[in-house]
């Protein structure tokens, strides 16, 4: 029964990290009571079966006490009022604060949004990081400038990264957030 329990752990830590929320979190999950682990989870899956939720759209929440703080940004305005709807509706959530950001309207940015993805994507190292329903790689675009949000195996990855990004053409800056998996263990 326990060998179970633990393939189980590893499955959800192993799809966790596949699907772009990151390590750091995970770590934190480990260390938490075992009643907040379960919100914590619970809140994740309901932001991961957003069914418009994307690898354009950064969700990350936070928990205190039985209050669910969302933040990031998305693409898409209903995507914030169907994330708060969807974690509000857990049991064990009192109130939701939704922080979510909405990416303003922009043809040159779902330009810029296509031509980045293709260029990290397309990239034979790179490629691992979409075989998942929800890409491991954020891509955020505002006005012209790229924020790249996630978590990947190593440096070399995220360096990688940042370089396919700064090359498209128009973009105007990138920020590269993400996370090393190997850093936080």
């Amino acid at each position: 029964m326990r060998g179970i329990w633990i393939g189980r752990m590893f499955a959800i830590l192993l799809i966790l990290s596949a699907t772009g929320f990151g390590a750091a979190t995970v770590g934190v999950l480990a260390q938490e009571p075992a009643s907040k682990k379960t919100l914590l989870q619970e809140v994740r899956h309901q932001i991961l079966l957003l069914p418009y939720y994307s690898v354009f759209d950064n969700i990350s929440f936070s928990v205190k006490h039985d209050v669910v703080t969302l933040q990031g940004q998305v693409v898409r305005p209903t995507l914030k009022s169907d994330a708060q709807a969807a974690v509000s509706s857990i049991e064990s959530v009192a109130s939701v604060v939704n922080n979510i950001e909405v990416l303003p309207v922009s043809p040159m940015d779902d330009q810029l949004r296509r031509s980045v993805y293709r260029a990290l994507y397309q990239d034979p190292v790179l490629m691992k990081y979409a075989y998942s329903s929800v890409a491991a790689i954020h891509i955020i675009v505002n006005n012209g400038s790229v924020t790249l949000e996630g978590v990947v195996n190593g440096q070399s990855d995220s360096n990688l990264a940042n370089l396919r990004a700064s090359a498209v053409p128009n973009v105007f800056s990138v920020k590269n957030n993400l996370t090393v998996a190997s850093s936080n263990k």
